[in-house]
């Protein structure tokens, strides 16, 4: 009974898991290029693994580049003219999006009209968090058995489940803190506009009196 509640649990956070951000995609060639972007969330501290496989092209000159959606909008690396397969690490410094951009450069002496269908295929595997982590490798550096390995690897994920929790609750109580303030401005616009126009209908009553006064249209 013991045994199938394990392997119950094994299968149930498998499948909760962060599965790995995989694309492929032709990125044409220009002289002033515009980044393509592929955007994917992570958390503070979560480790980011990028495996782009960039395919032949004549003339091209593809960069990458890996930065982040917070306001501070850190550029964690660049790298120009990769080629074949690349990997690169990088720790989120933020919670928000990592972004892993691809610049295509066309080389001066080709022609513009002979680059309309000059492109390069690049095939990109984006690992984030507990996917990132090459457990194989911890587990024969720690001579882990089979159960001990995939033990290790549910604690990853039950560490990403509760920052993704904790995260959530932040992103609630930033939202609650904002509807309150809001609530709090609009009513003291509105007991603002109450007293301007209490005021405004006094200081016109005080300014009929005094004109009927000088009327002598009342004493």
């Amino acid at each position: 009974m013991a045994r199938i509640t394990t392997l119950s649990l094994l299968a149930f956070f498998a499948f909760i898991a962060p599965f790995t951000h995989a694309i492929k995609f032709a990125l044409p060639a220009a002289r002033l290029p515009i980044p393509k972007c592929i955007w994917n969330a992570a958390h503070t501290h979560s480790l980011v693994i990028v495996t782009a496989n960039v395919g032949p092209g004549p003339h091209q000159r593809v960069d990458i580049e890996i930065l982040d959606s917070t306001p501070h909008r850190n550029v964690y690396l660049s790298k120009r003219d990769i080629k074949g397969e690349t990997r690169l690490a990088v720790t989120a410094h933020g919670d928000g999006e990592v972004g892993v951009c691809f610049k295509n450069y066309l080389s001066p002496e080709i022609k513009l009209d002979m680059a309309r269908n000059m492109s390069r295929t690049v095939d990109l595997d984006i690992d984030i968090g507990a996917d990132a982590v090459d457990y194989n490798a911890i587990a024969n550096q720690e001579s882990l058995s089979g159960l001990e390995t995939e033990m290790r690897k549910l604690e990853g994920v039950v560490k990403e489940i509760v920052d993704e929790l904790e995260y959530l609750k932040k992103r609630e109580e930033r939202f609650a803190d904002t509807n309150l303030v809001t609530n709090r401005r609009v009513q003291n616009f509105a007991w603002f506009t109450i007293l301007a126009l209490a005021a405004l209908g006094v200081w016109q009553i005080i300014h009929l009196r005094s004109f009927f006064k000088r009327k002598y249209l009342i004493d």
